[in-house]
């Protein structure tokens, strides 16, 4: 007797806030499914931390709004909500229509990545990124050695990649005027050997 799949539950966009705004945990929303988001390692959350910190201190005065994980972004052509690591949003904020606490208008995003989610965030994450008419640049930040990913869009569908190694270098954003060291950013995380 052949056993079959079972069938993936398909939920709309409203049944998908009714479960979200009264979960304990976050979730993703894709394509009509949702998806439970993982936890973090405390060296996920502290490089988070240190680039949130980072961006404030360098974007004080500025007309920009930065957001550490728990802020919700709807990418309407890939029917996807998400929560980046790290979102820099200039202001005004743009929401989606009918949800105060959705926006859709990020210039740059950061992402930590693990080592269940990093397929992810740099393939399908990305392809969505690139769908939101705003979106500038994304790093991609792995917390188990020093080593970034700089994506910066120069033209529609042209992007430069920059990569980071040694913890000396300087690395400058191309959205936003900041300017960052990598040992700043992994101060105090221990990397595996």
């Amino acid at each position: 007797m052949m056993m079959q799949a079972e069938e993936k539950k398909i939920f709309t966009p409203d049944e998908y806030f009714d479960f979200e705004v009264n979960s304990e945990t976050r979730h993703e929303y894709i394509h009509g499914e949702i998806i439970p988001m993982t936890g973090g390692t405390p060296e996920h959350n502290e490089i988070a931390s240190i680039l949130n910190a980072a961006l404030r201190v360098a974007l004080k005065g500025q007309p920009y709004s930065i957001f550490i994980a728990d802020q919700r972004l709807w990418i309407p052509t890939h029917t996807l909500y998400t929560y980046p690591d790290v979102m820099v949003v200039p202001r005004p904020l743009e929401r989606q229509q009918g949800r105060p606490d959705t926006i859709t208008n990020p210039v740059m995003i950061a992402e930590v990545l693990s080592k269940s989610t990093k397929s992810y965030d740099r393939d399908e994450k990305f392809l969505a990124y690139r769908a939101i008419p705003t979106f500038q640049e994304y790093l991609l930040i792995d917390q188990y050695t020093p080593h970034v990913e700089q994506y910066f869009k120069t033209d529609a569908h042209k992007w430069i990649f920059t990569e980071y190694n040694d913890l000396k270098a300087p690395l400058s954003l191309s959205s936003i005027p900041v300017d960052l060291h990598l040992a700043d950013l992994y101060e105090g995380i221990g990397f595996e050997s």
